[in-house]
This record gives structure tokens, sequence and C-alpha cells, in this order.
């Protein structure tokens, strides 16, 4: 684990972070109406590496089910699509290198699962960069201690960011 619950994040919102995001769409002209803008997602990406790093490169793909689905059965041997994957860059460790790795977001699913939940479209994608990003950072939910402390990392960036807890109503969880 890279990352620590305790950490404390700037008030002001202007952490300094040299933040390359690569942003690939990847969708139909009908899936595209609720989408983040890019200085949005680059808020959340920086909110969830405050304090953690001076630079940071990575990407974020949206996609449609299809490749979601086909992603999620390579990668985890599970069917369908899923809300967010996340595939961290391993680095030697003799290489400093900011690249971080690449998020994929289902966009279609953001949409049913937001209004499934109750919450509105761009909290739920604020949730899923998070989400996406503290994996990167090393931070896992395969146990319970795991996720309640990446659990408890989201909920307080996600406050940070001004939207409510993303647990409140998780009838899907990412």
């Amino acid at each position: 684990m890279v990352g620590s619950v305790g950490v404390e994040l700037n008030q002001s919102m202007d952490y300094d972070l040299d933040l390359v995001l690569d942003l690939q769409v990847e969708l139909s002209q009908s899936t595209d109406a609720d989408l983040p803008v890019q200085a949005e997602l680059e808020q959340w990406v920086k909110a969830a590496l405050e304090g953690t790093m001076d630079e940071a490169e990575l990407t974020i793909r949206l996609v449609e089910n299809g490749e979601s689905a086909a992603l999620n059965q390579q990668y985890r041997d599970k069917p369908g699509p899923t809300n967010v994957l996340s595939f961290p860059f391993e680095a030697p460790a003799d290489v400093p290198l900011p690249l971080l790795g690449d998020i994929i977001i289902c966009a279609p699913l953001v949409v049913q699962e937001a209004q499934a939940q109750g919450k509105t479209v761009r909290a739920h994608w604020a949730h899923l960069v998070v989400h996406g990003v503290l994996h990167l950072r090393g931070y896992d939910h395969t146990d319970d201690g795991e996720a309640r402390e990446m659990e408890d990392l989201e909920r307080k960036i996600m406050a940070y960011l001004e939207f409510d807890d993303p647990y409140m109503s998780d009838s899907v969880t990412p």
C-alpha cells in the first residue's frame, strides 16, 4: 500500500501536481451526453493523488459495455461489463517513472448505476475516477480490512471534492 487513510487533504483544492492525463473516448454519440469534461477528470485525479507525488501520468479510457465486458473477462475472468478497471504500471524499482497506469470506465454502466443508486451521474463519475486512481496507488478491497481502508479514503476524498458519501446507497459498488 502506497498511501494512508490519515492523509490530510489540502483544503484549497490547488494541489500542485504536474499531471498528464491521456483521455481516450471510445463511445457512440448517444452515450457521450453525460461525460465529464477533462478539467473535472483532472480535478478528481489530483484529489486522489494529493500529497503522494509531484508528477503523474495516466490514461483514462471511456468505453462501451462490450469493451468493458471483454476486458473484464480477459483480466478478471468475470462475465459482463464492470464499472471501472485499473491497470497499474509497474516500473522497475530503479527506474523512477511518473507513469501510474490505465483506468477503464464503462460509461453506460456509470449512468445506469447512478440512476439505480439515486446518485448524480457526476458524483458517480467522480467516485469511479477516485476509486480507479486509488487502485493505481496500490489500494485494493480483496478483504474486509482493505475494503474498509479504501472506502474510508474514498469517502474522505469525495467529501473534499464536495460530494456525498459514495457508499450511502451502495446497491452496486466498484
